[in-house]
């Protein structure tokens, strides 16, 4: 991708151009008398403008067209869903804005014919084109090394054949290296003797990936804690940059494949567009569907546990989501509310569990409001199950793999709930967590789900027997 004022310019000119062929034609008689004979479209008036009336209709539509797009006109590395996803949003604000502008009698007002056929066209080929202006420009590659260890970061960029720009690392790492402040010296570019720049801290990494356009993100933390580590993942995530670790640090990321070479690709998102936005849909149908029909039974729940002992009806829990990121999740109070312990224990050992709450939790009614976090995006119908962030701590300091599970969204179910493990074995449910990423997709998870609405069935239909016969 080319960058500075030659990319803001040629952008620019791109939906300028694509605009103005997009009136041309829809404005097309044969266009409109073709598309008149679908039954919605048939009502309107398929008389296209000429002379001067074309020309404003021409000048407002490219007008506002690209002001709208004015966020995109930045050169900025961006993942192709977010370029769509933005550029889809800018064409709805300017399809807005001209429906605005013709609603007052002083101003210029567009056909509906023309704004209702503008609309899909323009949410093609707009996207489409800063997709393409974010391929690779001619120069090549551009690279850069991120880590902790100035001793690692120069074994690694000897090994490299990338063509590096330099490398970022804490001040107190190069304090500590044997490394002293200025240039390191590399050898890259066929073995030609070269200074790697240091080019700031871990703070300034995504200034860095924007102003310099950069292609690929060589991680070499061999110390690092989880905010720095997964920090710079998230900022490759966000950007569109890739992300590659050293063979020799490849047990604590997902990896792309089983490529023995120096450098490994990380997955940072492990599903492919197609499966990404399937996924998404199926998450937001499954939770509105659920949120829905489950509506008079979360409202006898609520009452059921104000009027049992007055406390509060939801119990709220920090957990850990994607790249080690934390959010709220949200259940059912299914226990007095008093201090709570990092160490996992089984329901059969904790006698804070209430009436009630002994019966959500053998239901799973509990997890309802966990669908509200799928909906807003921060849990999936399928995944690792999210662990409470206190307790992550000393599951992370026991098994090395565990940061593995963080490259996936956490799931309200998945193969480790629907094979009845849990945190007390955190050897199996990592076993059964590492399964579900290698082996991901949506038809994967329709079976997870499936499984699982079972498995809810038979637990309420248990409880239902066992309370008549009690």
């Amino acid at each position: 991708m080319d960058t500075g004022w030659r990319y803001r310019i040629v952008s620019v000119l791109g939906v300028a151009v694509l605009s103005a062929l997009a009136v041309v034609v829809v404005n097309n008689s044969a266009v409109q008398t073709t598309l008149g004979t679908v039954p919605p479209l048939g009502r309107l008036p398929t008389d296209p403008p000429s002379g001067a009336e074309f020309t404003i209709e021409m000048l407002l539509t490219v007008g506002v067209v690209t002001g709208s797009f004015l966020p995109l006109y930045k050169p900025r590395p961006r993942r192709i869903v977010d370029i769509v996803a933005l550029a889809h949003k800018r064409v709805f604000v300017a399809v807005f804005a001209l429906a605005t502008i013709g609603y007052f009698d002083y101003s210029y007002k567009l056909p509906r014919m023309t704004i209702l056929l503008l609309t899909p066209i323009l949410l093609i080929v707009l996207p489409l084109w800063f997709i393409w202006l974010r391929r690779p420009s001619s120069r090549g590659d551009r690279a850069i090394i991120v880590g902790d260890d100035l001793d690692d970061i120069a074994v690694i960029a000897q090994e490299v054949e990338l063509p590096l720009l330099g490398y970022l690392a804490p001040s107190p790492a190069r304090t500590a290296s044997t490394t002293q402040d200025g240039p390191m010296p590399t050898a890259t570019d066929g073995g030609k003797g070269n200074e790697l720049q240091h080019l700031g801290g871990l703070s300034r990494l995504e200034d860095i990936l924007v102003e310099y356009d950069v292609d690929t993100a060589v991680l070499a933390f061999s110390n690092a804690d989880r905010a720095e580590f997964f920090g710079a993942l998230d900022a490759c995530y966000e950007h569109g940059v890739d992300a590659k670790v050293h063979h020799s640090h490849a047990d604590t990321v997902l990896t792309a494949g089983s490529d023995a070479g120096t450098l490994v690709d990380v997955a940072i998102e492990p599903w492919d567009l197609q499966d990404y936005l399937w996924k998404r849909a199926f998450d937001v149908a499954f939770s509105l569907t659920g949120l829905v029909l489950l509506f008079p039974v979360i409202v006898v729940i609520a009452v059921a546990i104000k009027l049992e002992d007055g406390g509060p009806i939801l119990y709220r829990q920090e957990r850990t989501a994607v790249f080690g990121e934390t959010f709220d999740v949200f259940k059912f109070r299914s226990m007095t509310p008093e201090g709570e312990s990092q160490t996992p224990t089984d329901d059969k050992d904790n006698d804070r569990i209430t009436r009630v709450g002994g019966v959500l939790r053998k239901t799973h009614l509990d997890e309802i409001p966990q669908l509200w976090a799928i909906l807003r995006g921060d849990m999936s119908v399928v995944g690792p199950r999210a662990v409470w962030t206190e307790e992550e701590h000393l599951l992370e300091n026991d098994l090395e793999m565990w940061r593995k599970r963080w490259f996936v969204k956490p799931g309200l179910t998945g193969l480790a709930q629907i094979n009845d493990v849990s945190s007390l074995d955190p050897d199996a449910k990592l076993r059964y967590d590492l399964q579900y990423v290698r082996e991901q997709s949506l038809q994967y998870d329709l079976k997870i789900v499936v499984r699982q609405l079972w498995k809810v069935a038979v637990d309420v239909w248990t409880a239902l027997v066992d309370s008549d016969g009690s």
